[in-house]
């Protein structure tokens, strides 16, 4: 993966530092140098897939992205199970005792697995909130930015409503198009 994402920043004349274990800091001072550039969106975007999803973990691991040797995350209010548990714990340490809620490896694994499916349920619910505003707006121009390319036609996405859909190749004209990944 972070090969690709080393090869795909070469075309545009960038290198990301740190060898082969970049640290936060070099991925912040290459993003330190691209925030001003028309591309900076699709650098930024191709920098946060190439980073390893998060997984709720007994290991204290710290937070890559914030560079802190030791983390844990939650809200308040509590929105989420994981939450709940980590609340539980801080209370408990407050009250000089130890929360024992039994195989935190397995309920990590199981918090991290359901909040995928959150995550999915709510790109799925933004999605359909994306179409419902867009279906009275169809014939409207927008400014809008290529984020990918496939066979069989690009992405678009619209700078002002942020918004990204397909243009079938169909679509682009008589011309004929080979597409080279």
């Amino acid at each position: 993966k972070l090969c690709a994402v080393r090869d795909f920043l070469g075309h545009f004349g960038l290198q990301l530092g740190g060898g082969d274990e970049p640290k936060a800091a070099d991925y912040a001072r290459l993003l330190a140098t691209i925030k001003d550039r028309p591309d900076a969106q699709l650098l930024q975007t191709v920098l946060l897939r190439s980073l390893s999803q998060a997984v709720y973990s007994p290991d204290n691991v710290g937070h890559f992205g914030l560079a802190y040797e030791s983390y844990t995350h939650f809200t308040s209010p509590i929105r989420r199970y994981p939450d709940l548990l980590i609340h539980r714990a801080i209370k408990a340490v407050l009250g000089k005792s130890r929360y024992s809620p039994g195989d935190w490896a397995g309920l990590g694994a199981h918090c991290s697995m359901t909040e995928r499916g959150a995550g999915d349920a709510n790109r799925d619910v933004v999605s359909w909130l994306k179409c419902f505003y867009m279906r009275d707006r169809i014939g409207e121009h927008f400014d809008g930015s290529i984020s990918a390319a496939t066979g069989f036609g690009i992405f678009v996405a619209l700078h002002e409503v942020y918004v990204e859909g397909l243009v079938h190749v169909s679509e682009l004209g008589n011309e004929y198009f080979h597409f080279d990944p």
